[in-house]
């Protein structure tokens, strides 16, 4: 489908009721070209999120929606981004145990909509097929499935239509490319988090010198000199899920972490090579367990008790997935952390304002 084409106006919707342009009017459904552009942009989220799970390079098809007229919600945006992520690690799991697609075809058509106040709920058909990988060789071609789901739209104050939720509307077993914020690994599972507070000031909790053979120095160094101008000895994430915790993973190793070696999949490891990457080198979430798992790092009580070469993560909506990786490379006398990070490049970014700006988030502060 093409993407450029724009949604139409907010008030086209109203042509099937009590009269098109009236923001007071409360039709049924909408207009056959505005469920057009509904099936648009819910074919554009659903094939992004199906492509995150083919063995080739993903083909992202929601980054040119955000800055056209067929857009998300920056909340959804974020929520997708993760989404993607948790995906990927999918893939990766079904790769270890030997199952592979190569390609995709997936469309989507609306059933029904209802528009009122300014609101639109769009309830959608996806069909999508996926082709296997031949690696033991008696795969079926394809594997098939039809999903229902349930899109919510806001009128923007432009006039346009911006999509700010999208749900499964199916009973049973999930769709392969359906995510979920756990994500099935190998043993006993990840170990998790402790959120920590965003209260100032802080009771300090200075770093034991000589307590570990990191450089912190190094680390915000190679970050405060690679935050906008990137390093060309790695790859970059900007365009499939976001570079911030590819990024945090550059400076930690600058600063003297050690490779990990082993499954790419398995969030036990971490490493980065020429070719590819274990999923905790680029993955929030995976980061985390990784981290904690092998004690590489513990967790603070408070965000403001980090120093420089600490890290904090953001879950934005606190759904239990981690969005957002920072590391700290400046810290004041009178105690607060300034965040270098990547995706939306920013340089020693207060604590403060991030805390006052997201006031809805979760928090994890990791004392490395």
């Amino acid at each position: 489908m093409a993407l450029s084409a724009a949604l139409l106006p907010a008030s086209a919707a109203y042509a099937a009721g009590n009269g098109a342009g009236n923001p007071s009017a409360e039709p049924r459904s909408a207009d056959r070209a505005t469920a057009k552009s509904f099936a648009r942009i819910a074919d554009a989220v659903l094939t992004d999120r199906t492509s995150a799970l083919l063995d080739t390079r993903p083909v992202r098809r929601i980054a040119p929606l955000v800055d056209s007229d067929v857009r998300l919600s920056g909340g959804l945006a974020r929520t997708e981004g993760t989404a993607v992520s948790s995906l990927r690690t999918r893939k990766a799991r079904l790769a270890a145990l030997g199952e592979a697609y190569t390609a995709a075809d997936t469309r989507t058509t609306v059933d029904k909509t209802r528009v009122k106040d300014g609101r639109a709920t769009v309830q959608v058909t996806e069909t999508t097929t996926l082709t296997y990988k031949k690696i033991r060789g008696d795969e079926p071609a394809t594997t098939g499935f039809q999903a229902h789901h349930e899109l919510t739209f806001a009128a923007s104050p432009d006039g346009r239509w911006e999509l700010t939720g999208i749900r499964p509307t199916d009973n049973g077993l999930r769709a392969v490319n359906a995510p979920s914020t756990v994500v099935a690994t190998a043993g006993d599972g990840p170990p998790s988090a402790t959120p920590a507070a965003t209260s100032y000031p802080a009771r300090s909790k200075p770093r034991t010198a000589g307590a570990t053979p990191y450089n912190y120095k190094a680390m915000a160094a190679y970050a405060e000199k690679y935050w906008k101008n990137y390093n060309p000895a790695y790859r970059q994430f900007n365009d499939d899920g976001g570079d911030c915790t590819n990024f945090v993973s550059q400076a930690l190793k600058a600063g003297g972490w050690k490779h990990d070696s082993g499954d790419y999949a398995d969030y036990r490891n971490w490493w980065y090579s020429s070719s590819y990457q274990s999923t905790s080198w680029v993955g929030a979430n995976e980061w985390s367990w990784f981290t904690l798992h092998h004690k590489r790092a513990t967790n603070l009580s408070n965000a403001y008790q980090m120093e420089v070469g600490d890290i904090l993560q953001m879950d934005f909506d606190k759904d239990g997935s981690k969005d957002h990786t920072m590391i700290t490379t400046y810290r004041s006398r009178t105690g607060v952390p300034y965040m270098t990070y990547h995706s939306v490049n920013t340089y020693r970014k207060s604590l403060t304002s991030i805390v006052v700006s997201n006031p809805g988030s979760a928090y994890y502060a990791y004392r490395t």
